[in-house]
């Protein structure tokens, strides 16, 4: 069967890859074109457009880039026309893929939507296109099936994929003296610094980490580059600093970390798979921030948090990211620290709750048995 897959961020690429390796198994006729990244890229298929070309956050930045969005909405649908597949597979990036939906369902292009847009969170009016536009829905989070539920949704949920992804990732990683020197470390502990995916996140976020080098000297901060983001733009923040940067080993940092200072997102789940404690930060243009404020209803900003439906982990959001607060929620969570026996003891309880290894694979195998009817 021939299958279109659209994922328009570095996560999305990551789920997008471990969906295509499952399809790949339950259906030996699997054909894929696709949008999203190298990791996609890796399982065969047609590469349409990267991640790296599409990726837009924040209220203000979208409509800074509205002309190119709508020129990409347009090309899609044209491509995807062109190519007629026998499903489309929308992985989140709900801006661009609710259009979408639509688009393929009303040309009677079956719709599948993998992980769902957080409507839950914001913009909850949009949980009755999904309903609509949608053939079936397959989500990632616990809470998620009674969620949809309430809408007349029958959401599938088979277990969190990014279990899967952690542990084949660290399957291999070199211990921890082999890391430093491959990368030129220190044999300090090491604070791993995640700054976000994007460009609005990084030029907020990571300027004001640069403050915590001199308040833990006995340690080593070194920052996760994210593949979207051009090296030069962490030279830019970070030269004259004592921060690092390691490139393509986001995975084996954190497993390397004494503790980690995490940009809200996908990067918060994986921090806590792995187990090493972190503390949230949220933060980018004044605009975007007060519009966000506004709409976004959930009672926390880490995916640890709201699946454990409690303040597992520290989030500090917008002007909370600040000296004082980074150092003392820092702090909290390093060994001997007040937080750090407990968080960890909390990210026990989350792998409970995500199930066991092989979600992807178990979602492709439920897709193709929906299409084979």
């Amino acid at each position: 069967m021939k299958y279109y897959i659209i994922a328009g961020e570095a996560s999305g690429d990551l789920h997008g890859s471990n969906l295509m390796r499952g399809l790949k198994q339950a259906d030996a006729e699997a054909h894929f074109r696709f949008w999203g990244g190298d990791l996609m890229a890796a399982q065969g298929g047609t590469l349409v457009k990267h991640y790296r070309h599409t990726a837009v956050m924040g209220f203000f930045e979208v409509v800074m880039k509205l002309r190119s969005v709508w020129r990409n909405i347009r090309f899609c649908k044209k491509d995807i026309l062109a190519h007629r597949p026998e499903v489309l597979i929308l992985i989140d990036y709900p801006g661009f893929n609710f259009r979408m939906a639509k688009f393929a369902n009303k040309r009677g292009i079956k719709v599948f939507y993998y992980i769902a847009p957080k409507v839950w969170a914001w913009k909850e009016k949009r949980v009755h296109r999904l309903k609509k536009y949608v053939d079936r829905l397959f989500v990632i989070f616990p809470f998620e099936t009674a969620y949809f539920k309430r809408w007349g949704i029958d959401a599938c949920y088979a277990g969190n994929p990014l279990v899967d992804s952690v542990a084949e990732r660290l399957a291999h990683n070199a211990d921890a003296s082999a890391f430093a020197a491959q990368h030129g470390l220190s044999e300090k502990p090491i604070i791993a610094v995640l700054a976000g995916s994007r460009i609005m996140e990084i030029n907020y976020i990571l300027p004001r980490m640069l403050c915590l080098a001199d308040k833990f000297p006995d340690h080593q901060f070194v920052v996760a580059a994210a593949p979207s983001i051009a090296p030069e733009m962490y030279e830019r923040h970070l030269a004259g600093t004592p921060f690092r940067v390691v490139f393509d080993r986001t995975y084996e940092l954190m497993a390397h970390a004494e503790a980690a200072v995490v940009a809200s997102g996908t990067a918060t789940l994986e921090a806590a798979l792995i187990g090493v404690p972190q503390i949230v930060c949220y933060g980018g243009s004044e605009l975007s921030y007060r519009i966000a404020k506004r709409l976004v209803k959930v009672k926390y900003i880490s995916l640890v948090n709201l699946i454990m439906n409690a303040p597992v982990v520290a989030e500090l959001i917008q002007h909370d990211v600040n000296p004082d607060r980074l150092c003392e929620a820092l702090r909290g969570i390093l060994p001997g620290g007040a937080q750090h026996a407990a968080l960890l003891e909390n990210y026990a309880q989350l792998h409970v709750l995500l199930g066991g290894r092989g979600a992807a694979q178990r979602i492709a195998g439920l897709m193709v048995q929906t299409l084979k009817g």
